[in-house]
This record gives C-alpha cells, structure tokens and sequence, in this order.
C-alpha cells in the first residue's frame, strides 16, 4: 500500500519506518525540511508527500498537534479524494474529531479519530522506532460504529504498525480516560521532579524513582496543548489526587496509624481489583 505520513516526530517517524520495514510505499511531509531528507536518505521515507499525491494513498496518518492536524485537513482536503483513508493521531480527540468529520464531510474524504497508544519520554525522527507499535493499543473514532466491514478495513490498514489491539470508542470517552491513564501521569511527574529533595537523589533512588520520573522529560508545547484542550477532564483527575493526596497528610499529621493503614490499604485493595 501507499501511506501519506503527516510529520515525521517520535509518532510519525515510528509509522514512516514500521511501514516502510514492510515493504510498503511511504511519503511524507513536515515543516522540518532537513528532518524530511533525512528520512528520505534513509530509506523510511520513499519520496514527499505533496497535494497531487495526497489522492494516491491508502492511508493517510496525520502526527502534529491537534490544532496543526485541523489546519491540514483545512488546507489540503480538497486534494484528498475519496481513495485514502485520512487518520490523525493527535493525543485528544474531542476538538480534532468534531473538525475533522466537519471538513471531511465537506471535502468528501474518509476520517477517522486515531490514538496510538505507545510512545517515549524522548521525541523527534531520531528516537523514532519501526517497534514502537508493536503490541501496543490504537484506539479509534470512527465515523461510524456499526459498520463491521469498515472496522476490518481499519484494522487491516493499521497491521504493519503491528497494534495489539485495536480501541473503538467516542471522543468524549477517549478524553475522560486519556484525562487519567496519560495526562495526570505527566502532571504528577513532572511535578514530583520539582522538589528541592531531588537534586540530592543519587545513591538513594532505584525503580520507584525512575518509574515516576520517566515522563517528566516531555515534550512541554506539545502537552500544554493537549492539557488546554482536555482541560475540564484534567482538572477532575488534578481534583481528585490533591483530595486523595491531602487524606495522607492528615493521616500524617494526626499521627494517625490506623487510618493510615486504611487507606493505604485501599490503595492497594484497587490496584488489585482493577489490574490483577
């Protein structure tokens, strides 16, 4: 197949080299014009991506910021065609999915709301990994949830990616537990690395430490954007911690064992109750 690769970062750099390991015929484009010839150079990107090519792929994966990812649909839908599958991967779903049906309604090309789930605290094509993908989720927002044969369609144009399993759902609920199981994350990381205490860690931090700290080193324009458009989500999930958060301190405070130990014990029974 020909796949259309919209930026050439972590996400789309990954996509260029897993399809292109399998033999298929990747184009490209990104604002970074030195990035693109790298990639051409080699041997992830067969040639660029242009507005007369754009009709002539199977599948076009969009990977810049959600605002970015409007602004192409906008620019280049009318050269689309009704041949491609057009997916972004952008990190919220609810504005870009709403835009995207919108100007793909009214250029008459096929859009899909896509979230590969994978990814690393580095980014650029130069941390890009054809394995990325492999085993990982990739949720969707189809356009339509019922159509059996285009899910399959979906699926079978994402398999050189190599998903483990492929997430179909709304964009409201794709933010609401993205708000959780990946914004929050970055929040609390890159909040915990700011203590005083940490300067000092060496020779005193193993796993837990690293574990915590691991998405601090974020890409920050990248995720402001995504935190201002899943804000209202966000700031539930921030809610939610500082009053379980402030539970443990009173306990702390109180000299209160056994309420410590309740908690700290329910922390444990959920993890339990939820992953096993």
């Amino acid at each position: 197949m020909t796949v259309g690769i919209v930026g050439l970062g972590l996400i789309g750099g990954s996509f260029a080299k897993a399809y292109s390991a399998k033999g298929h015929e990747v184009l490209a484009t990104d604002i970074d014009r030195a990035m693109l010839e790298f990639a051409m150079i080699s041997g992830s990107v067969n040639a660029r991506l242009t507005k007369e090519k754009l009709k002539e792929c199977d599948l076009i994966l969009i990977c810049v910021y959600p605002r970015a990812a409007i602004d192409f649909m906008l620019e280049n839908g009318q050269y689309i065609g009704d041949k491609p599958v057009v997916i972004d991967c952008c990190g919220t779903k609810a504005g870009v999915v709403s835009e995207g049906q919108r100007i793909a309604k009214e250029f008459g090309f096929c859009y899909v709301g896509g979230h590969p789930m994978a990814g690393t605290q580095y980014s650029g094509f130069s941390h890009a990994m054809k394995e990325l993908y492999v085993g990982a989720p990739m949720v969707i927002v189809p356009p339509v949830y019922d159509d059996i044969r285009f899910l399959d369609k979906i699926k079978k144009l994402l398999e050189p990616a190599g998903f483990g399993h492929i997430t179909v759902t709304t964009a409201e609920e794709h933010d609401a537990m993205i708000a959780f199981t990946s914004q929050l994350a970055h929040v609390v990381s890159n909040a915990y690395i700011k203590s005083p205490t940490a300067k000092k860690h060496k020779g005193f931090s193993a796993g837990s430490y690293r574990d915590l700290t691991r998405v601090a080193w974020l890409n920050a324009p990248m995720w402001a954007e995504l935190f201002l458009e899943n804000k209202d989500n966000l700031i539930f999930e921030i809610d939610t911690i500082i009053n379980s958060l402030s539970e443990y301190k009173a306990a702390l405070e109180n000299n209160d064992y056994d309420g410590l130990c309740k908690i700290l014990e329910e922390g444990k029974r959920m993890k339990e109750e939820i992953d096993g």
